[in-house]
């Protein structure tokens, strides 16, 4: 008998990033010399999962009665005006938001996604993209369409990015674009201020014809060298349209497992906003009910108390430094190879073009380094690579793409 509908009859089993992630530490467990660049957690040099400790004090300091019990459907109130008070900073986006918590960005960006468009709709990102919005959209029978995110010149490609734009308001009578931005996964990329504000009039232009959604994927915002200059570019969108922030609590606050993040939406239109809010909370009961307390209440100590924050700012301070020496090393190691990636100024991960990324996968697994294929591209997690291995990383990357 065919219990399941065909759609969910050939599902695959476990996700390809954490299974090449399983085969890396599987070797490694053997005594090989790996170097283990899928997934995206930032380690420390002794290859240990790199955290925060005051955030964690902070997590185990949560009153018990409060960590067992049930968190409000949309959120703690104070969590996400901790949040939405460090995110928008004093942007006029602050004073017109809504917001829901979410277990991590990928609840944030399943909302988002769930709300904002029907069934058979499409979402627009560029063609390099973390792999989990497809799988997002797939589950929720919607589509991901794509435009060239890179031009002849290297830089963010805005014509390509408008023409999509123009594409989907004519065939679908509304938009909803992801921008991860700045400190793109999985290219490493951010857009320079002339780039932004050619996707920025793109989106106003297009707010005054279709409803018009761009949601910024935050989640790597942390390790950004600017994290607030973005938001000039968002503040017209918000006027006629609506701006949502994905934010996670993963790589900023080193809190992988608690699952914590939250939907944050802005828009100029006061009765548009309270109507967002409610389908907000709406979804939350339907999917999840209510996220992790305990994870809340220890972000919202951390963001609200002064020298909590000052310890968390000062602990995230050594871990941007851990991973820009990274950065610095890989790009000064490639600048001898002949290697193709994007402009790399930081985040976790770089993309190295490549015409046969599953041979190169293949030629890299031998030597014993574990890196995730895509469509053209291999993605690297500089985040989990020891500063000590990037020159052999570099090395083998030349050798087995070139």
């Amino acid at each position: 008998m065919k219990y399941l509908p065909d759609r969910n009859a050939a599902r695959p089993g476990d996700d390809p990033i954490f299974a090449l992630n399983k085969k890396a530490q599987a070797r490694r467990a053997l005594g090989a010399p790996v170097i283990n660049a899928t997934v995206g957690a930032l380690l420390e040099d002794d290859s240990s999962l790199a955290v925060l400790p005051a955030v964690l004090e902070a997590l185990r300091n949560v009153p018990a009665l409060k960590a067992s019990g049930y968190a409000p459907i949309s959120g703690d109130p104070a969590y996400l005006q901790a949040i939405a008070k460090d995110l928008l900073g004093d942007s006029s986006l602050a004073s017109m938001y809504t917001a829901v918590a979410t277990p991590g960005g990928t609840g944030a960006l399943r909302h988002a996604l769930s709300v904002f468009t029907e069934r058979g709709q499409s979402v627009l990102t560029s063609n390099f993209y973390w792999g989990p919005y497809a799988t997002i959209a797939d589950e929720h029978e919607r589509v991901i369409d794509t435009f060239a995110m890179f031009g002849s010149d290297g830089g963010f490609d805005t014509a390509a990015f408008a023409a999509a734009i123009e594409k989907m308001a004519t065939a679908q009578g509304r938009v909803l674009v992801f921008l991860n931005d700045p400190c793109h996964n999985p290219t490493g990329y951010s857009m320079s201020a002339a780039e932004w504000e050619q996707v920025r009039d793109t989106l106003v232009a297009c707010s005054a014809r279709v409803p018009t959604v761009v949601l910024a994927d935050v989640a790597y915002l942390a390790f950004a060298k600017d994290t607030k200059g973005f938001l000039s570019y968002l503040e017209p969108i918000a006027e006629n349209g609506v701006v949502l922030f994905a934010w996670s609590g993963s790589k900023g606050f080193a809190l992988y497992g608690q699952r914590v993040g939250a939907l944050i939406a802005c828009t100029r239109d006061e009765s548009a906003r309270g109507a967002i809010g409610r389908a907000m909370s709406y979804a939350c009961r339907g999917t999840w009910s209510n996220c992790n307390a305990s994870a809340m209440d220890a972000v919202r100590a951390c963001l609200t108390d002064p020298a909590m924050d000052a310890r968390v700012r000062a602990e995230r301070e050594r871990l941007r430094g851990l991973l820009d020496t990274r950065v610095d090393a890989f790009n000064a190691a490639a600048a001898g190879k002949n290697l193709r990636y994007p402009r790399y100024d930081g985040g976790f991960f770089v993309t190295l073009f490549c015409g046969d990324p599953k041979g190169a996968m293949e030629k890299l697994e031998a030597r014993d380094v574990f890196v995730v294929p895509g469509p053209g591209s291999l993605r690297v997690a500089l985040c989990s690579v020891p500063a000590a291995e990037v020159d052999r990383l570099v090395s083998e990357l030349n050798d087995c793409t070139v």
